[in-house]
């Protein structure tokens, strides 16, 4: 399994947030701008929700703006783990039918991140390959590299959680 903590080779983004489909964002807490150097990603008030996978201090939002933390790990999820994720994918797409522009993120907004979003275009009705090769095309190439996740959402997260569960 690759995870941002074992694969040193994985770049940093090269922008703090991609837009998946109109008005869901996803995307982390550092990108690397033209000239090479890593720069801070620190939301304001671009979007009306931002939900955190992973929280660092002075990274934003802005008081007012509606923000979720569900810290996980970029790593095996246990069942209670893998339920916050599916609330975070319900709340997204919830926000999202109200008009909304939902930023979810991670350290890099490629595996955490990625597991949300792909969850929410799943509820939206698609496949998880589709899901997964859109958020691959928008963010990155490195996006949902992180090999578990993708399994988990290829069996469907319910299952996966049930699974989880009986091995807990």
């Amino acid at each position: 399994m690759r995870t941002r903590g074992k694969q040193p080779d994985v770049p940093a983004p090269d922008s703090p947030w991609s837009e998946i489909v109109p008005g869901l964002w996803m995307g982390g807490h550092e990108f690397r701008e033209r000239a090479g150097r890593l720069e801070l990603a620190v939301v304001r008030d671009e979007f009306d929700l931002v939900q955190t996978l992973l929280r660092l201090p002075g990274h934003g939002p802005d008081p007012g703006v509606e923000h979720h933390v569900w810290p996980i790990p970029d790593g095996p999820l246990d069942g209670t783990q893998l339920a916050g994720v599916m609330r975070l994918a319900q709340a997204a797409c919830d926000a999202l039918e109200q008009g909304r522009r939902v930023l979810v993120r991670c350290y890099s907004g490629y595996n955490r991140s990625g597991l949300v979003v792909a969850h929410a275009l799943i509820r939206q009705g698609r496949s998880a390959d589709e899901a997964i090769r859109l958020i691959r095309a928008r963010r990155s190439p490195w996006a949902l590299h992180n090999e578990l996740f993708v399994a988990y959402l290829r069996a469907g997260l319910s299952t996966a959680r049930l699974l989880e569960e009986l091995t807990e």
